[in-house]
């Protein structure tokens, strides 16, 4: 079984061999340009089985949160569906969103600003603590060759 969890076999089917071939051919479109549409390379980005560990994820998590973070508060196109009184239901809905519209921009205003600021504040305690991190780990490392001590994840140990 392959890492996505789909099971290919027959008499005669050499798997490895399709598998490398769709990947070459996805290498060269790439190359190529293909995928350079955003919607595909957010796509890409979201592919969780390619996250190695949890300092992969934590960014990437991150980096969601950063392009998501602001609500759109951009005017829209206000149309009807029901072709009967179509007219009179969008000029009323146009009515009561021209005297809505301040208090919904300046609440997704303040939301907007309030979402910045914790995303910011993610990523700081995030950045603050995996410098921590690396210098622990490094004084570790530091400390087991002084000691001569091989660390758990090497061979030999």
């Amino acid at each position: 079984m392959n890492e996505i969890g789909i099971e290919i076999g027959a008499d005669g089917v050499d798997v490895q061999a399709i598998v490398a071939r769709i990947q070459r051919a996805v290498d060269e479109k790439i190359a190529a340009g293909a995928y350079a549409d955003a919607r595909i390379a957010s796509a890409e980005r979201t592919n969780l089985a390619q996250l190695k560990n949890d300092e992969q994820f934590a960014g990437f998590y991150l980096r969601c949160l950063r392009d998501a973070v602001y609500v759109d508060i951009s005017d829209f196109e206000i149309r009807e569906r029901r072709a009967r009184l179509a007219f009179v239901l969008v000029r009323l809905k146009k009515a009561i969103w021209s005297l809505l519209k301040f208090y919904t921009y300046r609440l997704w205003s303040q939301q907007n600003q309030v979402n910045g600021l914790l995303v910011t504040g993610l990523e700081s305690v995030d950045e603050k603590y995996a410098e921590k991190i690396r210098a622990l780990e490094a004084r570790i490392a530091e400390l087991e060759r002084r000691l001569g001590v091989t660390p758990p994840d090497q061979p030999g140990a």
